[in-house]
């Protein structure tokens, strides 16, 4: 057993008024507002913990969670990983990210599904640039042109 310092009742206590239920689908703007590096469950790989807090065009306020995974034994996962990273650096307008804190205030659109299961919640699916804003400068792109080597094998989900 444990004494509490104080009395609580429960006629003095706030009333908890957030809403745990998803956010229905659909593309809300967002902002960046919490982003760290962390370890996986099983300690061979990292991947980038990010917040977003919604600001319209609806549930203002609300707050999202994604990860990105940056290092991980599952070649697939990292690269999706990648790409999601590179699809918010290009919505945001970074050309390059060295620390996580440069992503912290960036402004995008991130597109919401509902997830079902045991817990339900949303998963952030997609980022592009906010509608009617250019993301500041990035370097284009440059293309390479093919080289010599002899072309690799289609993947296996690419195979018919």
């Amino acid at each position: 057993m444990a004494f509490l310092d104080e009395e609580f009742s429960v006629d003095t206590l706030p009333v908890n008024t957030n809403n745990f239920e998803p956010l229905p689908e659909g593309w809300y703007n967002a902002s960046i507002t919490g982003a760290e590096v962390k370890e996986t469950k099983a300690g061979d790989g990292k991947y980038i913990a990010c917040k977003y807090t919604i600001t319209g065009p609806s549930h203002q306020g609300r707050v999202v969670f994604g990860n990105l995974n940056i290092k991980n034994a599952s070649t697939k996962a990292e690269e999706i990983g990648r790409s999601q990273l590179g699809d918010i650096m290009r919505a945001i307008g970074l050309g390059k990210v060295s620390d996580t804190d440069q992503l912290i205030g960036g402004n995008l659109a991130i597109k919401l599904i509902v997830k079902t299961g045991e817990y339900a919640g949303n998963e952030i699916k997609a980022f592009r640039a906010l509608s009617g804003s250019a993301p500041a400068a990035v370097a284009p792109f440059k293309s390479v042109a093919p080289s010599a080597t002899p072309a690799k094998a289609a993947p296996p989900w690419a195979k018919k």
